[in-house]
């Protein structure tokens, strides 16, 4: 199995691209995908979305993961990010992949062990779970890819998008 895991945003987002055969994992890339900011807000989500595009006509995934989006007290900022997971999640769409998402609480708990893990715990378990030199930078990067794990590791309790 092959699993695209994105970490939505605007100006980064986040990506890693794992297979998962035998309860052995590999990772077989990641990245992020930046938009400055003077673009203009339909050129950035088209960026996203081909960029997606492009990363499902290279590795051919049989699902993707996505971090559900977490409403802070900024509305104006959650929008703007709801805008770019939802580029992404039309690139997916439109090739029938299964799409799921995760609650933040979901994925600290399948790559750490612990819902209330910090980022650097999470990052550093992504690095052992998959046998990496480093630990992935930049952050967005390695948050797409403890997406991914998550759903590697929880996939038959993962949300399906278009379930409920």
């Amino acid at each position: 199995m092959i699993v695209l895991g994105i970490d939505p945003g605007m100006a980064i987002m986040g990506y890693g691209v794992i297979e998962s055969s035998n309860n052995a994992m590999k990772v077989l890339d990641y990245g992020i995908v930046t938009t400055p900011s003077g673009m203009n807000t339909p050129q950035r989500l088209l960026k996203i979305f081909n960029s997606v595009d492009d990363l499902i006509q290279q590795y051919s995934p049989d699902a993707m993961a996505y971090e559900e989006l977490f409403f802070n007290k900024n509305v104006k900022t959650a929008l703007i990010i709801g805008h770019a997971r939802g580029a992404a999640v039309l690139a997916g769409a439109r090739k029938n992949i299964d799409l799921y998402e995760y609650t933040p609480l979901q994925v600290k708990q399948a790559v750490v062990g612990y819902g209330r893990a910090d980022k650097h715990q999470v990052q550093n378990m992504v690095k052992l779970l998959l046998n990496l030199r480093e630990i992935p930078k930049p952050d967005d990067a390695a948050d797409a890819l403890a997406v991914a794990v998550c759903h590697i590791h929880s996939s038959q309790n993962g949300r399906k998008l278009g379930s409920r």
